[in-house]
């Protein structure tokens, strides 16, 4: 199965560089990407951004190196882009958290002249006003609506929104985006969750009993759904609560097969590691780069689509 899911990942990714401008066999220059990230260690979220990066790098004949602050600190953030425009890579690809806070930062790389492609968190209106080449990311309010949609079509009124991705304000369009979709106003729904995952569980379970109508919960990545599958398990609430989280991986594909979790969002964080790789290449060797940003997701996971995805969650989805 393995082998399989690599052929076609390969194959996936040589028919992205033909369609991109890749002629018959890539020129091996070697290029050195950087890759930065916001989210802390603990986010395992990442792990399948890294797959789609190192594969591409290894289809082109580049490397990639992987960089983030250890817990999450957007101030390390912007000393990390800062040291890593000081090297002059070849390209970086960043995540915008919090224009704000790392704008500044990935503007100066790019006057140093160095290519950067945008990905994940951010918009592809705060990419091109940064000078970057492209974004690939899903857009968040807009996720975030289409749950909120789907969960008002089973009857749900009201949601608690578990976010630990304070301060980047994809958390809060999210859980925004949820609540259009409901048709409800988002008011005291939205949590600071936090990053502890006994922290996260222990705060679902207060918020869960401070309001016992609550009819759903939404968490947005990983690092919120472990804990809240544990917390919803000890109020024996599992199963019962509409739950929809963002992401996968084979815990959340478990839950969703247990009839925990409802639906997953996947923003195909595979593609947001690989096709950076692709551009950046692109542009270097052949002045060759596509004209739009890519919306990389939302897609929905249910139990009627999840063998599509299971074996491979994790790793490409």
């Amino acid at each position: 199965m393995k082998n399989r899911v690599l052929k076609a990942a390969l194959l996936a990714g040589l028919a992205v560089s033909a369609t991109l401008g890749f002629a018959g066999t890539a020129l091996a220059d070697g290029e050195k990407y950087v890759l930065i990230h916001h989210s802390p260690d603990s986010e395992t979220f990442w792990n399948t951004v890294k797959n789609g990066a190192s594969l591409a790098a290894e289809n082109v004949g580049a490397t990639v190196t992987f960089r983030n602050p250890p817990t999450g600190d957007l101030a390390d953030m912007v000393r990390i882009i800062q040291q890593t425009a000081a090297e002059k890579p070849d390209g970086i690809i960043v995540t915008i958290p919090d224009v704000e806070t790392v704008g500044g930062a990935i503007e100066d790389a790019v006057a140093k002249g160095i290519p950067v492609v945008t990905m994940n968190t951010g918009t592809a209106e705060e990419s091109k006003k940064l000078g970057a080449l492209l974004h690939v990311g899903q857009p968040e309010f807009d996720a975030g609506k289409g749950a909120g949609e789907r969960a008002k079509a089973a009857g749900i009124t009201s949601f608690l929104c578990v976010n630990s991705l304070f301060p980047n304000i994809a958390g809060q369009q999210r859980c925004e985006g949820f609540a259009a979709g409901l048709g409800v106003p988002l008011g005291d729904q939205m949590i600071d969750s936090g990053t502890d995952a006994t922290e996260i569980a222990n705060r679902v379970k207060a918020y869960l009993s401070n309001h016992p109508d609550t009819g759903a919960v939404l968490t947005l990545g990983p690092m919120t759904a472990l804990p809240t599958i544990k917390a919803l398990k000890d109020t024996g609430l599992a199963g019962t609560i509409f739950f929809a989280t963002f992401d996968l991986t084979p815990e959340i594909s478990q839950a969703i097969k247990d009839g925990v979790i409802n639906f997953a969002i996947d923003q195909q964080p595979f593609l947001q590691g690989y096709l950076p790789v692709i551009t950046l290449t692109n542009d270097l060797r052949y002045g060759v780069l596509q004209a739009n940003s890519v919306l990389s997701g939302p897609g929905f996971v249910t139990k009627d689509n999840l063998a599509l995805v299971e074996s491979l969650a994790g790793k490409y989805r």
